[in-house]
């Protein structure tokens, strides 16, 4: 089992995060306990200084799933930002629980839908919300 990346969280995201997880039962959300413990590890630092290369809430991302070689560039967001469109990705979907707070160039292997471990490997940052100078977004 390769060793987990460190990641780097923002205090905001992490506190909505947080406050999302508190209210929504692991029945719901089988991946809840799992993306604690990512937030758990996470070294969190305020908006202003999380570095640009590093996947946060609402960035775009392309990525890579090692095992299909399949490639996707999809925008981070909370639940309550899913509006059906494809170029969307809940931070609850495994994938999404698995970017947060990765750089360029990590990959983590995460529990995949229907359990089966699946390597997502972060390609590029298109676009975060913090290096464009949105701190409180």
């Amino acid at each position: 089992m390769a060793r987990k990346p460190q990641i780097i969280l923002s205090s905001l995201d992490v506190d909505r995060i947080e406050a999302l997880l508190a209210a929504i039962p692991a029945s719901v959300f089988p991946g809840k306990a799992d993306l604690q413990a990512e937030i758990d590890r996470a070294d969190v630092v305020t908006p202003e200084d999380i570095p640009p290369h590093v996947v946060t809430m609402n960035s775009t991302v392309q990525f890579a799933i090692e095992e299909t070689g399949k490639e996707f560039c999809l925008t981070l967001v909370y639940p309550r930002d899913m509006d059906g469109s494809a170029d969307r990705l809940s931070i609850f979907a495994p994938v999404g629980s698995a970017l947060l707070g990765l750089a360029v160039g990590d990959a983590l292997v995460w529990p995949g839908p229907g359990g089966k471990p699946m390597t997502v490997r972060v390609k590029a940052i298109l676009y975060q919300p913090e290096a464009a100078g949105e701190l409180h977004r």
